[in-house]
């Protein structure tokens, strides 16, 4: 990808999601540590940073922007007034600001900036940092195809990215960026209950693990409902179906549906914290 080898990036705020966006993006090898300028609001973030991903850092918000094509904005909801009061009459028509912070519109980025800068808001996940990620992407006013394209290339370095209208970016939230979090539980459980069949631990995890990814890759390999996928592995007074009718009656169906509908009803709220 041509268009990111010579292009610098300032990653401002950079937490634990911006330190896993770094790392993802270093370890696909399509950009260099030299192309990288990180800030945090502590020395002790910037020393780990350094430590672990060999990156340029600052505290400095300004100095990290200036020399910069592609300003990430890493920080959280309740520090965004903040920064970009700091950095509103710092950034240029020039630049593209990719703002990965949950809650805040590109139209609430834009009216703080003095200069008509294209502003596109992404929403990734923490898979990110394995190269299987999954990233929503929308563009603000002053965006152009060629801004969206070059945000695409950048997080399909760490894994899918889906272009989607910004009203959809709360549930986005909820689903895909909160979503890592409720399948590690059900991993989790997964194995809990290998365990409790008589496996090992270690055993049970690595079985859970494999057959979740496995079957999401079904899910997008073949593309057919995830239903019909289901069906398929149930046969008739087999094991499969007993052990459905238990999920079922556990209400995990209902559950995980409700997990999600309050953690995108949250993420609307973030920036008023």
């Amino acid at each position: 990808m041509p268009q990111l080898n010579s292009k610098k990036f300032a990653f401002i705020g950079a937490g634990k999601m911006g330190e896993t966006l770094i790392k993802g993006i270093l370890d696909s090898g399509e950009v260099k540590t030299d192309q990288i300028i990180a800030t945090a609001l502590h020395e002790k973030q910037l020393a780990r940073l350094r430590e672990n991903l060999n990156i340029r850092t600052t505290l400095n918000n300004i100095e990290a922007v200036e020399a910069a094509d592609v300003v990430l904005l890493c920080v959280k909801p309740q520090a965004t007034e903040g920064v970009l009061a700091e950095l509103s009459h710092v950034l240029k028509a020039n630049q593209v600001v990719i703002s990965i912070i949950a809650s805040v519109t590109t139209t609430l980025i834009e009216s703080k900036l003095y200069n008509k800068v294209p502003v596109v808001r992404a929403m990734p996940n923490t898979p990110s940092l394995v190269g299987a990620g999954m990233t929503a992407i929308c563009g603000g006013k002053f965006t152009e195809n060629r801004h969206i394209q070059l945000t695409e290339n950048i997080f399909r370095l760490i894994g899918r990215t889906l272009v989607l209208d910004e009203n959809y970016f709360d549930s986005v939230t909820g689903l895909s960026a909160s979503g890592p979090a409720f399948i590690y539980i059900i991993i989790e459980s997964m194995a809990e209950g290998g365990v409790k069949a008589g496996l090992p631990r270690d055993v049970a995890t690595e079985l859970a693990a494999q057959t979740c990814l496995g079957a999401a890759k079904m899910v997008i390999d073949t593309k057919q409902h995830p239903a019909v996928l289901k069906d398929n592995v149930t046969t008739p007074a087999g094991c499969t179906i007993d052990g459905i009718l238990k999920l079922e009656e556990g209400g995990l169906r209902v559950t995980l549906i409700k997990a999600i509908v309050e953690a995108a009803k949250r993420a609307s709220c973030l920036i008023n914290d």
